[in-house]
């Protein structure tokens, strides 16, 4: 072979390669990253200036896990209305990617356009209007998603701060019912008539809405952040008596602690926090219907845990749930057996796991002492260490010191079963920071 002929063979092997590394690239930044092969992005449009960065860690900085068919979408659902998600971000970054759900859909859902812009403040539908951006599917500006599905957008660049409301916005033409939501969002959020997802001003939202709906996860790229910490549990976790648009859950309280103890110099992990809590949350029984209605975590450990991006640690707080909901007299073994499969299957992947014990609830309408008895033999188990790999003892922070089978009163709602806003923030300033170093022990 010529020298020249080798060249030439030469300089087509590295233009091979590079098409290739490219296919890939595109690949990559397309991929909705779920189990869905099927949703359709339309309309390709040119790459400019919102183009991803390429630098830093993905990271879920908002989550929320959808829960139910959303009662009276049936037929109408969204059709010709725009939904405004108003989400409370952990971490910041310099690109954002979201994922949208048509889990309980029974038709395929049409978004033609999709928006992402960081609020111009609380309590409104208004947008910073230079950090509007649309956001893409594939490459296009619409998708469709097809029932029992979800779709991940192309990443955007946009700065998303730390600490600060995010708007996300979908309009969708037609009906495509039941809408996938999560109730009890304790947060604002807005819907327009019309297509007005590209509005900054937010004058077009007259209605306000107490639920998040179709939006699922808010990931950023992030140069502050190096992993997810996933909370798991039910309304406390969910936060159902915190105060609307303070974000007191104590998930929020625990992401201002994590982040101002590392810009305090403190060597702690830098990861960032989600919040997958569902009220009335079980970890062994479903809910009704088809798919089911708060699936228990069991069914939605791998989804809700295992696939947000870059997960470290996940924090369980499961089981009171379990103990109030049974007709019967709930068995701790059974639970307990339950808790240590959603352990088993964390560990298989490399996520550290850090339990709670559960909480005192006399007082509350579904207390009697035998389940009182189920409670203090699964804290027992766990408190021993036979559970998780770390302890959150919310119990012991919370409970009244002179009748420990109740919440101290200051740190109860009223209900005798979920904490109030000090409460909430009680249970985050007592998580020992320093049990989020170190990973999950291997597997023998």
């Amino acid at each position: 072979m010529t020298r020249g002929r080798g060249y030439a063979l030469l300089g087509m092997v590295v233009a091979a390669i590079m098409a290739l590394s490219t296919a890939l690239y595109v690949g990559v930044a397309s991929d909705n990253g779920t189990p869905d092969g099927n949703a359709v992005g339309q309309g390709r449009v040119p790459r400019n200036s919102a183009a991803p960065a390429s630098t830093g860690t993905w990271v879920g900085t908002w989550s929320t896990s959808p829960a139910a068919a959303e009662p009276g979408t049936e037929t109408t659902a969204m059709a010709d209305r725009s939904v405004r998600n108003v989400v409370h971000t952990s971490v910041g970054g310099t690109s954002a990617r979201v994922t949208l759900s048509n889990l309980y859909g029974q038709s395929p859902l049409n978004i033609t356009r999709a928006t992402i812009a960081v609020s111009a403040g609380g309590g409104t539908a208004a947008a910073l209007a230079d950090t509007m951006r649309q956001l893409t599917f594939g490459g296009g500006p619409k998708v469709v998603v097809p029932p029992g599905r979800q779709v991940m957008s192309d990443a955007v660049r946009v700065v998303v701060p730390p600490d600060s409301d995010v708007l996300v916005t979908t309009y969708t033409p037609t009906g495509s019912g039941p809408v996938t939501y999560h109730p009890h969002a304790r947060q604002t959020s807005y819907v327009a008539q019309g297509d007005h997802a590209r509005d900054a001003t937010g004058t077009p939202y007259t209605e306000r809405s107490v639920s998040w709906r179709y939006l699922t996860a808010l990931d950023v790229l992030s140069n502050e952040s190096d992993g997810t910490i996933v909370a798991l549990g039910d309304s406390l976790t969910d936060g159902i008596t915190s105060t609307p648009g303070a974000n007191n859950r104590w998930t929020d309280v625990l992401s201002d602690r994590l982040r101002a103890q590392i810009a305090a110099g403190r060597d702690l992990p830098r990861y960032s926090v989600v919040n997958q809590g569902i009220s009335g949350n079980q970890v062994l029984t479903d809910g009704l219907g088809r798919p089911a209605d708060n699936p228990s975590a069991l069914n939605r450990f791998q989804r809700d845990v295992l696939e947000r991006p870059n997960v470290k640690v996940v924090v369980i707080d499961l089981g009171v749930n379990d103990i109030l909901r049974n007709p019967r007299l709930a068995d701790p073994n059974a639970i307990l057996d339950g808790l240590r499969t959603l352990v088993g299957q964390a560990h298989a992947r490399g996520v550290k796991v850090v339990g709670a014990t559960l909480m005192p609830f006399h007082g509350h309408r579904g207390y009697t002492d035998a389940r009182e008895a189920v409670r203090q033999t699964i804290n027992a188990e766990i408190r021993a260490g036979r559970v998780y790999d770390a302890v959150a003892d919310f119990d012991r922070a919370l409970r009244d010191p002179y009748d420990p089978r109740r919440l101290r009163s200051d740190y109860d709602s009223g209900d005798h079963l979920h904490p109030s806003d000090k409460g909430y923030a009680r249970m985050a300033e007592s998580f020992d920071l320093e049990t989020l170093k170190g990973s999950a022990p291997a597997e023998l």
